[in-house]
């Protein structure tokens, strides 16, 4: 039984985060995101939107509902959005969700579809069984989002099997990250006559890296230190009840530290002073909370993939150079990681591309392989200072060697600030920009 007050209260919670008599700050719209978003609303379909802690998922919901209410024409009182992580909501669980949602039926009595947006879904144990009975009853569409992707993927995976779209959240592309510094380019030309601006905004990308909060802010480094704690305490050590809160810290500094490097459990159990099984454990906690990412080494057999050893790459920049050790400004394995993250997004809009790094036997190495299907279809070199001839040399002959492996006749070397195409061998390289190469259109 719910009691009046009790309504009054969730009521009254549930008014400051929704659109029903007030405005709500939905910050600058991410359209790509947005644009799939309407997309899947046709659909009849969950949506799941996952993504790290503070890369911008509340804030694209609510863009969301604020497109359904101006531009599609539904009313106001038939989206619903619930921030689960608000401090004023009772002890989470089931109950408190049907008691939101009666409340809700009860105070704002919306006819027609509704519309229900469930921030950080996974703060309430066995959620997704209340979801499947809203969308089998057919009582909402259901949009959910949390920063864990295992989380999600099993849980809905269970319940939901064929009945969900995924949309996955990134911190800002360099463009949305122009963007949000007041740099609108509208076309080829723009970039051309806004080149130094560009380069000068892709060091601080580089520097402080792309969460929305973070960039906007002054206090760039106190707001990504938070972030580093909100992300251990409340997404992994709550989470996963770690209680090996060195070890774990340990660990999370080490791969920070050592970004768009080469690491094995074996080798970090020998430096690090951790089991070789907590390692492992840790490190799946860490890629589930998209804190860091461990690419594979490509091969066709299995077995190779999973006993090579990974690359190891972050979320962001920002955090690395806020919570790592910092040996030196290195801005080669700085613009490898943004490489790697941009990859990452356009693999999140295409879900058939699959990503790794190139290795053989002899140690030549290409930093980034995209694979399509049963081919392989993109080879990329990151090489901050192409300038030496000896490094020049290494980067083309691992480029030479995996093109000639997988019949490619193009692959790309990016770098700092050099722009050319040469034909060697009768194939094409081409060297591009970074800050280009980030713009450039799929």
């Amino acid at each position: 039984m719910i009691y009046k007050s009790d309504k009054n209260e969730i009521i009254d919670i549930l008014q400051d985060w929704n659109l029903w008599k007030r405005e709500q700050s939905s910050g600058i719209p991410r359209e790509k995101y947005l644009a799939r978003l309407k997309s899947f609303i046709d659909t009849n379909q969950v949506i799941t939107i996952t993504g790290p802690r503070r890369s911008g998922k509340s804030f694209i919901m609510k863009q969301m509902a604020k497109a359904l209410i101006e531009k599609s024409k539904v009313k106001a009182e038939n989206v619903l959005i619930v921030n689960l992580e608000d401090p004023r909501f009772p002890a989470l669980s089931l109950k408190l969700l049907e008691q939101i949602y009666e409340a809700y039926l009860e105070f704002l009595s919306p006819k027609g579809q509704i519309f229900i947006f469930l921030d950080e879904v996974q703060e309430i144990e066995s959620w997704e069984k209340w979801v499947r009975m809203m969308h089998e009853l057919r009582k909402a569409k259901i949009i959910v989002s949390g920063s864990n992707a295992k989380l999600l993927s099993r849980e809905l995976g269970t319940l939901l099997t064929g009945r969900h779209l995924d949309l996955t959240v990134f911190p800002l592309s360099f463009k949305e990250f122009l963007e949000f510094n007041g740099v609108i380019l509208l076309d080829r030309l723009d970039i051309i006559n806004r080149k130094i601006e560009i380069k000068g905004l892709l060091r601080k990308y580089l520097e402080f890296g792309s969460f929305p909060e973070a960039v906007l802010s002054e206090q760039k480094k106190e707001i990504l230190l938070n972030y580093f704690e909100d992300i251990v305490n409340k997404d992994l050590l709550r989470r996963f009840r770690i209680r090996k809160y060195q070890d774990l810290n340990a660990l999370v500094k080490f791969y920070l530290s050592n970004i768009s490097s080469l690491a094995t459990y074996r080798s970090l159990e020998k430096s690090l002073k951790i089991s070789n099984d907590t390692i492992e454990k840790f490190s799946g906690y860490l890629e589930q909370v998209y804190l860091v990412f461990l690419l594979k080494r490509f091969s066709f057999k299995v077995r190779e993939q999973e006993n090579s050893p990974r690359k190891v790459y972050a979320i962001d920049t920002g955090l690395c150079n806020a919570v790592g050790f910092r040996f030196s400004e290195n801005f080669g394995r700085l613009a490898e990681n943004l490489v790697f993250l941009e990859l990452k997004r356009r693999q999140a809009l295409k879900i058939e591309k699959e990503l790794y790094f190139w290795k053989d036997e002899y140690h030549k190495e290409v930093d980034f392989l995209i694979k399509e299907g049963l081919r392989v279809k993109e080879l990329i070199q990151v090489c901050w200072n192409i300038r030496s001839e000896k490094t020049k040399s290494r980067e083309i002959r691992s480029l030479l060697k995996a093109m000639d492996e997988f019949e490619l006749d193009e692959a790309a070397i990016i770098t700092e600030d050099d722009e050319a195409e040469e034909k060697i061998k009768g194939k094409t390289i081409r060297f591009l920009p970074l800050w280009k190469w980030l713009l450039e259109d799929e």
